[in-house]
């Protein structure tokens, strides 16, 4: 399982899923180009230290990610798709994809999508917060492959 952040526009969202992605032991991708320095303090005020222990690769644009050696499917999660994240069977090597913060992704990225995965939600609202709806569906993917290597806590 990788969690792939598509040209982030705000540090505290990329810092939050890079602690996120260390936290769960889940490797990233973040293709850029970002909306901030990558080495912006609000970005590093977000993920704490906790990203010195991130597996993460940097990727300079949606080509070079393309073109680096990738397994398994690409999963959108996006506003712009019809099959609930719930209802999706998510596998180990799944890359979840989640765009910007702005904009999502450009069609050509929603088209190379192998799945497109949408959080589905009462009106009027229309989208979350990326970083939560990351939470949400990584979480989700993680328990149905039971991939996480996240130590459990014993039961008293």
């Amino acid at each position: 399982m990788r969690l792939v952040l598509f040209e982030p526009d705000i540090p505290q969202n990329a810092g939050t899923l890079m602690r996120l992605a260390a936290g769960l032991g889940v490797a990233m991708d973040l293709i850029e180009p970002c909306g901030f320095v990558l080495d912006d303090r609000r970005l590093r005020r977000a993920g704490m230290d906790y990203l010195d222990h991130l597996d993460w690769t940097r990727h300079s644009s949606w080509a070079a990610y393309r073109a680096a050696p990738q397994s398994g499917r690409l999963v959108l999660l996006t506003t712009r798709a019809a099959i609930p994240y719930t209802d999706f069977r998510f596998a180990p090597g799944d890359r979840l994809l989640v765009g910007r913060e702005s904009a999502g992704v450009p069609n050509e990225v929603h088209d190379a999508a192998d799945a497109r995965l949408v959080i589905p939600m009462v009106p009027p609202a229309r989208s979350l917060n990326v970083a939560v709806s990351a939470a949400m569906v990584l979480g989700e993917a993680l328990r149905q492959t039971a991939a996480s290597s996240c130590a459990q806590p014993e039961t008293p």
